[in-house]
């Protein structure tokens, strides 16, 4: 079989590519040198390995011998993954946008040997494609000085067009770091929202994990009620509809049609880490037990098909092979029938909405095919009320039949898996396993967090330096900011759900290198390459918010921000603040590509309210405090949350807890009734341990009113309580981290009965420092809970 040079790489991508007549190169100094002593201009490819649109022109071009003649005769041709090198699609994929208006992948350009592109398209269908190129070819021959202009005029336009991205462009904005431009940005969110399908805006619809992060953050800690409907319609929607694989576990990368249901196949780690995270924060919100199932699904998936035996994360599933397209996810209902029997598959289909002619139209050509994307129209326990059937049982029943169809599948052949390791990847999900770990008192979320953590350390770290991909026994290429950014989340996520000091020291590595090796020490922001990464066209902050992650400077900001906590470094958080002066006026005009900025802008003005005793406008309810670890956890009908004003203490020094309880409206909880002895209080305690010294419980003052039960006067709580715990370090305490232990004991009663009362512990990890800053960071907040 015939092989070309890729047939050495490690990407996924590339050897897919390995033995095309194509004579292929990786991107390198020998294709460019080879197109020097030639003089042949760089045909360029671009894309990765479970690109479908990728796969076709493979098929119909690069496959084929009379375009790999055209190639090989005229061109230097030249592959990269994206996924690989992001920089390099970065500056090529603008190039093709500012030529054409659109983008895409595979992303085909033509290049000087010196690398400057001077022609670019996406896919090409090979009637089209062997024109192009010899039309291309013959330019290149005969109107050089047009090309070079061209060239060098787009080059120049791809330099001031990542100038221009960090610029306000309205008046001087960008300096200006306002509450308002968060406040105005949510406001534009809602104001896209969809309301009869959710998500924002109209198909293809991109799961919108930045804005659901925002909006959820805004409506806990400013209690704007009108921001729920968005949220929870739009999860609803998403794990509701074909978006969701309702027999495998996980989401696919989008849908094509507004209402959630014609997914795009692929699988992306990125998608399902921010998913995660996104359900763990609406359990939170509003409690749906939906919420905490689906991020147990998204978790059982990831076990079973997502983690190698090291413990790491793989990155992709492909939606199929071309023309089939789907076909590893949709079902006949003959098939269904078959692997369930008739009473079974009849009852399943029914309720999964499977129809005779099938719902699944394919993406190209609109075409039914006969095949059906499960999904449903409401949630599992509203379909067993309406069936008059017990939810639990009902659900145990779906789950079994689910099982079964699932192993059916599982027989038949599996779409390509891309194998490889990212790094900033798996910090993406390190971070949301690690978070939902500690919300949702998982703990094998936080073991395969720190499984995978781990691997990354110890494999994919070189002279301190951190590698971008593995695959294959290999780790190589320097990482770049998202890499930087996206793990130290991860860590710290780490951190705060285990309390183990060696994940913050990684983290803190981490935030250095982010400072040194990346930040624009004269404009402010982060630079997406450091110093010892290839010079190529520019260098670019990459805000232009693609590929649906977390934009990394926010992701960088956001990293400073907690850094600055917990270690008490001023630098983390003058860089921080720079960042988001310099980006202010492009978070005000580009909220749906700036979401992660947003939310470090709204925790950075937090943080400056807090530390002047500032309180928020009139009307806003005020935020909660959290300087300290967000350790939260949802009971019946309340959420409690425990926060300390300093994680890292020396010997001797005195700090606080504040325990935070939520409880839901039309629910109350019982103060102290010593005439109704009966009634079971709200009490806080505190198992302390070494080394700390616990003073007299702060309780909060608590209402009378008339129970509608007793008929008589009680002492009870409604809304938002808080009990607060002075806290003082021994001090012969021994140096290094430890738990403080929090038991929270409540009943939750509404108008006509009581829930069982519950004990919820939550423990806050402690670092004791001899070298500890001695003042608390956030003055007065701990005093006034309500500020």
């Amino acid at each position: 079989m015939h092989t070309n040079r890729l047939i050495h790489e490690k990407s996924p991508y590339l050897l897919q590519h390995a033995h095309n007549p194509v004579d292929w190169f990786p991107w390198g100094e020998e294709a460019f040198a080879k197109a020097r002593n030639e003089d042949k201009p760089i045909f360029l490819s671009v894309g990765y390995s479970t690109c479908y649109w990728c796969h076709v022109m493979e098929k119909e071009s690069f496959e084929d011998s009379e375009v790999a003649a055209v190639l090989n005769e005229h061109f230097v041709a030249v592959k990269v993954d994206r996924e690989e090198r992001p920089d390099v699609d970065e500056q090529y994929m603008l190039a093709t946008q500012l030529l054409t208006s659109r983008g895409g992948w595979p992303n085909s350009v033509w290049l000087t040997p010196e690398g400057k592109p001077w022609m670019a398209g996406t896919y090409f269908p090979k009637p089209r494609f062997i024109p192009a190129l010899t039309q291309l070819a013959g330019i290149w021959k005969d109107r050089r000085d047009e090309v070079n202009k061209q060239a060098d005029a787009l080059a120049a336009a791809i330099s001031e067009a990542a100038g221009a991205a960090v610029l306000a462009g309205d008046g001087g904005v960008g300096s200006a770091l306002k509450t308002e431009i968060v406040d105005q940005a949510v406001a534009t969110l809602v104001s896209r929202f969809e309301p009869q399908h959710g998500g924002f805006g109209t198909a293809p619809k991109f799961p919108p994990h930045g804005a659901l992060q925002l909006l959820m953050r805004q409506y806990r800690y400013k209690n704007d009620g009108a921001l729920l409907e968005p949220i929870t319609k739009t999860l609803d929607a998403m794990w509701l509809g074909g978006l969701h694989d309702h027999i495998g576990g996980g989401f696919h990368r989008y849908s094509t049609d507004d209402r959630w249901l014609l997914p795009h196949f692929e699988k992306m780690l990125y998608d399902n880490a921010q998913l995660m995270r996104n359900y763990a924060d609406g359990f939170l919100v509003a409690g749906h037990e939906r919420y905490r199932e689906a991020v147990e699904d998204i978790f059982r998936w990831v076990q079973r098909e997502m983690t190698s035996p090291q413990g790491a994360f793989f990155s992709a599933i492909d939606s199929g092979e071309v023309g089939k397209e789907g076909e590893g996810y949709t079902w006949h209902r003959d098939q269904v029938v078959k692997a369930l029997g008739t009473g079974d598959g009849a009852f399943f289909a029914g309720l999964y909405n499977f129809e005779e002619q099938g719902n699944f139209a394919e993406e190209s050509t609109g075409e039914r095919t006969g095949v059906n994307i499960p999904h449903l129209d409401q949630p599992i326990e509203a379909g067993a009320r309406a069936r008059g059937e017990e939810p639990k049982a009902f659900a145990a029943r779906i789950a079994e039949l689910r099982e079964r169809l699932l192993a059916e599948r599982r027989t038949w052949p599996q779409p390509h898996k891309d194998d490889k390791v990212l790094t900033g990847w798996n910090g993406l999900m390190i971070a949301s396993l690690a978070y939902a770990g500690r919300m949702l008192d998982e703990a094998r979320y936080t073991a395969a967090a720190s499984g995978a953590a781990d691997f990354i350390l110890n494999t994919m770290t070189r002279n301190g330096l951190l590698l971008r991909t593995y695959r294959d026994g290999e780790a190589r290429l320097p990482g770049f900011l998202d890499d930087h950014a996206y793990f130290a989340q991860g860590l710290i996520e780490l951190h705060r759900a285990t309390g183990a000091a060696r994940w913050l020291e990684e983290a803190d590595r981490l935030g250095a290198a982010l400072v040194r090796d990346f930040q624009d020490q004269e404009g402010g922001g982060f630079f997406f390459t450091a110093d010892y990464h290839e010079d190529l066209i520019m260098r670019s902050k990459s805000l232009g918010g693609g590929g649906n992650v977390p934009d990394a400077n926010g992701a960088a900001v956001q990293v400073l921000l907690e850094l600055a906590d917990l270690t008490g470094k001023s630098e983390y958080r003058g860089a921080a603040r720079r960042t988001l002066e310099s980006l202010a006026g492009l978070m005000a005009r580009s909220p749906f590509s700036t979401e992660h900025l947003l939310l470090a802008a709204a925790e950075y003005l937090r943080r400056a309210d807090d530390a002047a005793g500032r309180t928020p406008a009139a009307g806003i309810a005020a935020a909660p405090p959290r300087p300290g670890p967000d350790v939260s956890k949802r009971a019946n009908a309340v959420s409690i949350e425990a926060h300390a004003s300093r994680l890292s203490v020396k010997p001797g020094d005195s700090f606080r807890v504040a325990v935070a309880i939520n409880i839901d409206e039309g629910w109350h909880l019982y103060g102290e009734n010593p005439d109704a002895d009966f009634l079971i209080p709200t009490m806080v305690a505190v198992d302390p341990g070494e080394p700390f010294v616990i003073g007299e419980i702060e309780v909060p003052e608590s209402h009378r009113a008339e129970d509608p039960v007793l008929k008589k006067m009680v002492n009870t709580y409604t809304g938002r309580i808080w009990f607060q715990l002075p806290v003082t370090v021994r001090t012969g305490a021994k140096p290094g981290a430890v738990s403080l232990s929090v038991a929270v004991q409540t009943q939750a009663c509404d108008a006509s009965r009581c829930l069982p009362s519950q004990t919820t512990t939550l423990r806050i990890p402690i670092q004791v420092d001899p070298e500890a800053a001695t003042e608390s960071r956030h003055p007065g907040i701990f005093e006034n809970p309500d500020l």
